[in-house]
């Protein structure tokens, strides 16, 4: 059985972290503007990091918001 990834959301940093297993980060690497990738020693994800996280889910939370209030 898998476990679900924790999702964390720091508020006043505006940071969304996604982990997705246990272990020490060794390297982050930059994918995109502002969305950094954490990897293992092994070179294996453990974690994704959304900085200005409101920013950049709100071009998809409005329509989704006025979906849900038209419902």
């Amino acid at each position: 059985m898998s476990k679900k990834p924790i999702v964390n959301y720091d508020t006043v940093s505006d940071v969304l972290y996604i982990v997705t297993r246990k272990g020490a980060e060794e390297e982050s690497v930059e994918v995109a503007p502002g969305i950094h990738v954490e990897l293992d020693e092994k070179g294996e994800v453990i974690g994704i990091e959304i900085l200005n996280a409101s920013a950049f889910f709100k071009p998809v939370a409005k329509p989704l918001y006025r979906h849900m209030q038209m419902a």
